[in-house]
């Protein structure tokens, strides 16, 4: 059974740093593609970023240059560092790989 956990968020000011690890179990991440989603109090679920297999890495718009997505094979684990963070990447954030969804990691960013 594949398991996906995500850990790592919390409170943070504007312009603040935080990194979140989504863990696997159940599957090999090495290859597979693993995506990051979020979701905003009232909004849809929306597509952050992707890592495939061979290290290929995509953002949308609104975090590139911010956000960083990696992977560390050994540990089955990706990451997404999140660096000058503003209000509106207030989320629940989601790592995903197929259909198989992580139970989401609180960020809150405010002053």
């Amino acid at each position: 059974q594949v398991q996906l956990v995500e850990s790592g968020g919390g409170l943070v000011q504007p312009g603040g740093s935080l990194r979140l690890s989504c863990a696997g179990s159940g599957i090999d991440f090495r290859y597979f593609v693993i995506y990051w989603h979020r979701q905003a109090p009232g909004k849809s679920r929306d597509w952050v970023a992707t890592i495939t297999a061979g290290g290929v890495t995509n953002y949308v718009d609104s975090v590139k240059g911010r956000f960083t997505i990696s992977r560390d094979n050994a540990k089955n684990t990706v990451y997404l560092q999140m660096n000058s963070l503003k209000p509106e990447d207030t989320a629940v954030y989601y790592c995903r790989t197929g259909n198989n969804w992580g139970q989401g990691t609180q960020v809150t960013v405010s002053s």
